[in-house]
């Protein structure tokens, strides 16, 4: 498969119907509109389905962290096993689970039913992973950049409003209707995938690594289960060391099984390079420390009426959380234009060393208001627009080409898992209710994005890249 960007693919089977870029990439954008729906329109509404469901936001949360690890989790075995089985195929398949799984999560009379919905909409991690994929055959360099940038800015929320008709719908007509907005645009991504994306031509060479696969999704699920209890039973508990301990084990399964495979996820030598290894790093500690701040700890804070600002789930997600998506979506893809040029790399370590200090800010300043508004404000520029952009064309461009989909899925997994992990670490410290517990949740979350900064200062580009501005 090409991994040059400025040649079209020669491994894609024609659209159905023939159709030009601009109906593929609309096909596109739906579908990783259909998962980021579920990953930024039910941040505001968690105070809404507690209260609906009878429970309490920290529960509620759960059910977040555990669809941010099935995502991490499918979008790096998905993304391989589209090498195999074809980019296509494998996205609908993905879609139709997640429909499925917003149904249930519609209906759901309890958490429990509604951490089942979670889990099954969690099944479309790879959306991303593959979309970049798909984006880097079809289209020229100068056409990669861009789009990639206008991708990466609904990561970060689709323009600001999806966050702000999650806290609107919640507010007027519950959080089922938040799901069955997710249902019906899931369902509309479906069938404009299958009319209007291309099919890959699959790896009839080789095979998926199913083992390895089994052995790196048990190292994820331990992991996050082991921070889970680390953050609310204690980090010397018995059953946090226990599953710390299982993820290592797994880990270090995952790393024989692939000195042995024939066809492996990705190889030992290139997980040791400094091509793979910083990348997945940054994401993972950049998805921790920034996310859940933003996500959980500022939208719990502003709806908190006795130590935050007290405001409605509308008026939060209207002032806190659609600046930064608005502002990214015009950032991202004038990064994505910019970082050819500029460096990929330079562009990735100001976005996080301003990141961090943007968090710290917030920190210093919570019960002033109107800072912390301007500083969420920021992230649009410096999170959602330097940061995510240049992580996920790294993510993309330094991809071994033996393996196309493997950096883009370990990448996209450290973006669920690291997610996940985030309101997983910082839940438990907000949760005490005081103005001094989202605060230290707000300083645990800038030290964080601090660690991803220092990991993106190793971040080595390739010989064979060498003509590109890395």
């Amino acid at each position: 498969m090409s991994s040059d960007p400025g040649e079209r693919a020669t491994e894609l089977v024609s659209s159905p119907r023939g159709t030009g870029i601009p109906a593929t990439l609309t096909a596109l954008l739906l579908g990783v509109i259909a998962y980021q729906l579920n990953a930024s329109m039910v941040s505001p509404a968690v105070p809404g389905i507690a209260h609906a469901l009878q429970s309490t936001a920290d529960r509620v949360a759960i059910s977040q962290t555990l669809f941010f690890l099935v995502g991490g989790i499918t979008g790096v075995v998905l993304a391989r096993y589209s090498d195999y089985q074809g980019r296509r195929r494998v996205l609908v398949l993905s879609l139709i689970v997640m429909c499925i799984g917003s149904f249930i999560s519609m209906l759901a009379p309890t958490v429990t039913v509604l951490v089942i919905g979670r889990l099954l909409q969690g099944a479309c991690g790879a959306t991303y992973q593959i979309t970049y994929l798909i984006m880097r055959e079809v289209l020229t360099a100068n056409q990669f950049g861009p789009a990639l940038g206008l991708v990466t800015a609904i990561s970060g929320g689709v323009g600001g409003g999806d966050q702000f008709l999650g806290g609107m719908l919640v507010d007027y007509w519950g959080f089922r209707s938040i799901f069955l907005v997710i249902l019906i645009v899931g369902l509309l991504a479906i069938a404009l995938s299958l009319i209007y994306v291309p099919e890959s031509i699959a790896d009839t060479h080789g095979k998926m690594d199913w083992f390895g696969a089994s052995a790196l999704s048990l190292g994820l699920i331990f992991i996050n289960a082991g921070v889970t209890f680390g953050g609310s039973r204690g980090w010397v508990a018995g059953s946090t060391v226990v599953l710390l301990a299982a993820s290592l084990g797994s880990f270090v399964t995952f790393w024989f099984i692939e000195k042995r495979s024939a066809w492996p996820i990705i190889t030992v030598a290139h997980l040791k390079s400094r091509q793979v290894w910083p990348i997945v790093t940054t994401t993972l500690a950049t998805l921790t420390g920034v996310f859940a701040a933003v996500n959980f700890t500022i939208v719990v804070l502003t709806q908190d009426h006795k130590a935050g600002y007290g405001m409605t789930a509308t008026m939060s997600s209207l002032m806190f959380l659609t600046p930064a998506a608005a502002i990214g979506l015009v950032a991202a893809p004038v990064t994505g234009w910019l970082a050819p040029r500029v460096g990929w790399r330079s562009l990735m370590r100001k976005g996080l060393a301003l990141s961090a200090c943007a968090l710290a800010t917030s920190a210093l300043f919570l019960d002033h208001k109107w800072i912390v508004f301007a500083s969420a404000a920021l992230l649009g520029i410096f999170y959602n627009g330097l940061a995510l952009t240049t992580i996920n064309g790294l993510g993309v461009i330094l991809s071994p080409k033996d393996a196309p989909g493997a950096l883009p899925g370990l990448n996209g997994a450290c973006f669920g898992i690291g997610a996940g992990l985030g309101i997983a670490i910082v839940a438990p410290v907000a949760a005490g209710g005081k103005l001094a517990s989202y605060q230290s949740a707000l300083w645990v979350s800038a030290i964080i994005t601090a660690i991803a900064f220092a990991a993106s200062m190793w971040v080595q580009a390739p010989a064979e890249y060498s003509e590109e501005n890395i």
